[in-house]
């Protein structure tokens, strides 16, 4: 037998298999491109749950979420049909081929994104199938026949670029965050003490602009006026100078019950169930029962002062004793 009859019987050796990336790069790849923006849409998510539906601050929130998911999307499908790799596969030298070897392609690279589902499904047992098969392939590698391997080119920008996208999804999430509690938290918390003051002060507001001793009566004119803002005043004045006018007596009046209808860090609106007294002589003194409604602003002085005052129940009284 010759030489070449030999060597023609020796079977061929198969082809070695081309490399594949390793699980842990993939990882690291998939956190720069995804979970970082993922981490700024569910914060945005959180946040715009926090602001009032609909508003300027809402709007902003769902755009920038919008805008993140496009450039995610951007990241993973369009830029590798254009560079051959994402920013997070080119840190870490990575691409995704066919199975032999070829461009994944766009429509390929957006199915294959989409697929991953079925790899979260199954308590993301997909994620962690590289780890014991052959190829280090996921669930929806073996789906859309592709892999991961390492790149046959580089990237030399692709670690600044990471860098800028990192920091920026942290801008945006701590933006995000202290605009929140700029705008949302801080006004709730803001209508809560304005309710917990009102609460507090406004029945005692209410009980010495209604109350007055014939005796005391000018001081206590001037003291009720300056509880009430400079648009109720005249209002106030003209009643004070009714009851200048008739049979002056001893009127003193006292909250029995109240509730915050409304407030907000600069108004507020009670309901003041009120009784009282009229006169100073035991033998005719009278008792009295009203409701009224009365709206509160906030002076730039930071003192609640009454803006309106409404009678819902006009003042019953009976005589003592009856």
């Amino acid at each position: 037998m010759t030489t070449s009859a030999v060597l023609e019987s020796v079977p061929a050796e198969p082809p070695a298999a081309a490399p594949v990336a390793l699980w842990r790069a993939r990882v690291g790849a998939f956190a720069i491109d995804v979970i970082a923006g993922l981490a700024v849409v569910v914060t945005l998510a959180l946040v715009a749950l926090a602001a009032p539906p609909y508003s300027p601050l809402w709007w902003t929130y769902t755009v920038a979420a919008a805008l993140v998911v496009v450039a995610v999307v951007v990241n993973r499908v369009v830029l590798p049909a254009l560079t051959g790799f994402s920013v997070g596969r080119a840190v870490f030298g990575l691409e995704v081929v066919t199975r032999d070897g070829g461009a994944a392609g766009m429509w390929r690279l957006l199915v294959r994104d989409i697929a991953h589902l079925l790899d979260t499904a199954p308590l993301f047992v997909g994620w962690l199938w590289p780890l014991w098969d052959r190829r280090r392939r996921t669930f929806a590698d073996l789906l859309l026949r592709t892999e991961v391997r390492p790149a046959s080119r580089r990237w030399d920008d692709a670690r600044r670029v990471a860098a800028g996208w990192l920091i920026a999804a942290t801008v945006i999430c701590l933006a995000a965050v202290a605009s929140s509690y700029q705008v949302v938290y801080r006004h709730e918390r803001a209508v809560e003490t304005a309710r917990e003051q009102i609460a507090e002060e406004g029945p005692r507001i209410v009980e010495q602009l209604l109350s007055y001793r014939k005796d005391t009566l000018q001081e206590d004119f001037s003291r009720a006026q300056g509880l009430v803002t400079d648009s109720y005043r005249p209002q106030l004045e003209a009643q004070q100078n009714a009851v200048r006018g008739a049979e002056l007596t001893d009127n003193e009046y006292w909250a029995v019950s109240s509730a915050v209808l409304a407030a907000s860090p600069t108004t507020a609106e009670m309901l003041l169930a009120m009784q009282g007294q009229r006169g100073s002589d035991p033998q005719t003194l009278k008792f009295i029962t009203a409701t009224v409604r009365v709206e509160f602003e906030k002076s730039g002085d930071g003192q609640w002062r009454v803006a309106n005052l409404t009678v819902l129940k006009k003042p019953q009284m009976n005589a003592q004793g009856q």
